[in-house]
């Protein structure tokens, strides 16, 4: 909208003054006390002696007047009065708006030259063309408010005007006036139809089809699609429009301009106009930028959506149960050499007492079977069994009480009976010393442990040498290594011995291990076949919209439904015919024989549908990753994308 200067007409005075009369008369004649001020309200611009609906109104006839003062003042006022959304023309106003833009439409452009763009026009020229553009302003502003749009639509002036300035001005030199005459035109242009057989200057389409394709002006391009979108809502004026419509040309330039909103929103609405008709979205398959703009409005939907999502988490770890990484290792006493060779020649029952105490310790929940403590006794003593006899087994269960008083011996009673003895356990000792112990000869080496591995390799190395062939097998534990030189065999060896140092454990490690079940044993001969636990920590983010798309975001999936059902017409995918459109005019549907009633701008051939719907469902293919990204809170609104997709997988496989 153009924008104008005060033309420093004075302001009107905000109170009554008695009139001269009164004032110039001798004192002994005026009012003793002087006449109280009488305030007016001037809220908007509000002076109620020129706006009155009165034939002798002051604003129409300064307007009509031909005293350009009076014109001047006029228009000032009433530039400044339609500020004001809800202030309402007289009929006479409106009729002196109308006489300096037709005047300028039929017969002021011409007055322009060439040499108008180099030097100034005259005086008289400018003011009077800058009288037609303020009068525009007006009635295009004016046209805000709803009472006024009716007047104008009614007045017998409004139309002519219109269509005189739409062919008979060139939208490059006059582009101003021009976008007041779409202003204008734009809250009639639902309402107007424009019949095929009429003349050619009665139909405002070819000029504005020209303007959108020649204009690189951002506002007049907007202008001209938001109105070819009011009179192409109207399905009488179906029939003009085109395949190769330039309108639909530019809504396609401009699309990708994603930070220019207004534009897009205008090059949207005109698209889904455009192809709400459906002949011309069947022929819409067959435009070579089909691919293109359905790619461009996919990414629209999710580059709006990533403003309006939030992320959120959801912790759905289960109970954990861990268990220290390095555990204290400790094993069953064995009697060791000298242990046991001071207890041999002790008379019996001293030496199983003895044994007692060196093999068990005293344990309130400890428990063994009577023939595990019995065979403990006679793998001991048996090999020297001829020299020394041995306890009969009764006698040794029943020396445990005198050992242990609180130890005794039972019979549990169940389903089958179990003699133990209660009150007792094998005496532990720790294996923290077993890193640097001899497991040569298949762990049978009777050395006890040494205190490094330098040591132990020294001693290994000694059974090396004792062997008696050239080669031989790696006799550690139940290492399976096959016969190597001893040389081979020496370096072999060092596999086996821990380091000095253990390794020191990554920061991000944690001093436990998790188990796969509270009673999981813990630790195990082979934890490699432990089965894998649950995490520690299951944190799940995903993205949701928390906010409605704009409306932009809905005339593009609204688009994007159009051709898909377009492309799916003859498939079992294509979705019923939806009975709402959440407030978006619907669709012209084609419920009736094709025979009948047929659209005169639907000329495509069967082949040329069965084309049409095959690159549509392939173009479908071919943005099914971006559709899968696209988020959208309302529940019907995400069907129709889910929809599509399970529609197109069949097709991508």
């Amino acid at each position: 909208m153009a924008t104008f200067i005060n033309r420093g007409i004075p302001a009107q005075p905000n109170y009554y003054r008695p009139p001269s009369f009164i004032q110039h008369q001798p004192p002994q004649q005026q009012f003793q006390h002087p006449p109280p001020v009488v305030r007016l309200d001037v809220r908007d611009d509000y002076e109620r002696w020129y706006t009155e609906k009165v034939p002798n109104n002051r604003m129409a006839l300064s307007i009509r007047s031909g005293i350009p003062s009076e014109i001047t003042w006029a228009l000032d006022r009433l530039c400044r009065l339609v500020n004001n959304n809800q202030f309402m023309f007289i009929p006479g106003v409106i009729d002196g708006l109308f006489d300096w833009p037709e005047w300028y439409i039929n017969e002021g452009h011409k007055q322009s030259k060439d040499t108008d763009l180099l030097f100034s026009a005259s005086p008289v020229q400018a003011q009077q063309r800058q009288f037609a553009l303020e009068s525009l302003f007006i009635l295009g502003n004016a046209a805000l408010y709803e009472p006024n749009a009716e007047a104008f639509a009614r007045h017998s002036h409004t139309i002519p005007l219109v269509l005189n300035g739409l062919h008979n001005l060139d939208h490059r030199s006059d582009s101003e006036a021009i976008l007041h005459i779409l202003d204008l035109f734009h809250f009639l242009a639902p309402a107007y139809i424009a019949h095929p057989s009429a003349p050619v200057r009665s139909n405002p389409i070819p000029p504005l089809l020209q303007i959108i394709s020649e204009s690189s002006n951002r506002t007049m391009i907007i202008t001209t699609l938001t109105t070819l979108t009011a009179l192409f809502s109207n399905p009488a004026n179906g029939v003009h429009l085109s395949a190769e419509s330039q309108a639909l040309t530019a809504s396609i330039r401009y699309l990708p301009l994603f930070i220019d909103k207004p534009l897009i929103d205008a090059c949207l609405s005109y698209l889904y106009c455009h192809i709400s008709h459906p002949s011309m979205a069947r022929a819409f398959l067959l435009h070579p930028e089909m691919p293109a703009v359905l790619k461009v409005l996919a990414n629209l939907l999710i580059q709006e959506q990533r403003v309006l999502e939030k992320t959120f988490t959801i912790d759905v770890t289960g109970p954990i149960y861990t268990a220290p990484s390095t555990t204290q290792s400790t094993r069953d006493h064995e009697l060791t050499k000298e242990e046991l060779e001071s207890l041999v020649g002790k008379p019996e029952p001293q030496r199983c007492y003895d044994w007692m105490r060196a093999m068990f310790v005293a344990k309130v929940d400890g428990e063994l079977t009577q023939v595990d403590f019995w065979t403990l006794y006679k793998d001991a003593f048996s090999p020297y069994a001829e020299q020394y006899p041995l306890l009969v087994a009764s006698d040794v269960i029943k020396n445990v009480t005198n050992v242990f008083p609180q130890a005794q011996a039972m019979v549990l009673q169940g389903q089958v009976q179990r003699f133990v003895v209660r009150g007792v356990d094998r005496r532990k000792e720790s294996a923290a010393n077993e890193r640097y112990r001899c497991q040569w000869d298949h762990s049978q080496c009777t050395s006890p442990p040494f205190s490094s591995p330098a040591d132990l390799y020294n001693h290994v190395l000694q059974h090396l040498e004792s062997a008696e062939t050239a080669e031989a097998p790696c006799l550690w534990s139940t290492c399976p290594q096959t016969p190597l030189s001893k040389r081979a065999l020496s370096v072999h060896i060092l596999t086996h011995l821990s380091s000095a140092q253990p390794l020191q454990k990554h920061p991000s490690q944690s001093d436990t291990i998790t188990l796969p079940s509270e009673s999981y044993p813990h630790p195990v001969t082979a934890p490699t076949s432990r089965p894998p636990p649950p995490p520690r920590s299951t944190m799940i983010a995903y993205e949701a919209p928390i906010a409605d798309p704009p409306s932009t975001s809905l005339t593009a999936l609204l688009i994007i439904r159009i051709l898909f059902r377009t492309s799916f017409a003859s498939a079992d995918a294509a979705p019923r015919v939806d009975a709402d459109h959440f407030g978006f005019p619907g669709l012209v549907e084609d419920t009736d024989d094709p025979t009948e009633n047929a659209d005169p701008a639907d000329n495509l051939a069967s082949g040329d549908e069965k084309e049409g719907e095959r690159r549509g469902r392939k173009a479908f293919v071919g943005i099914r990753r971006l559709l899968e990204e696209v988020k959208i809170r309302d529940d019907v609104l995400m069907s129709w994308i889910t929809e599509m997709v399970d529609a197109v997988m069949p097709l991508n496989e």
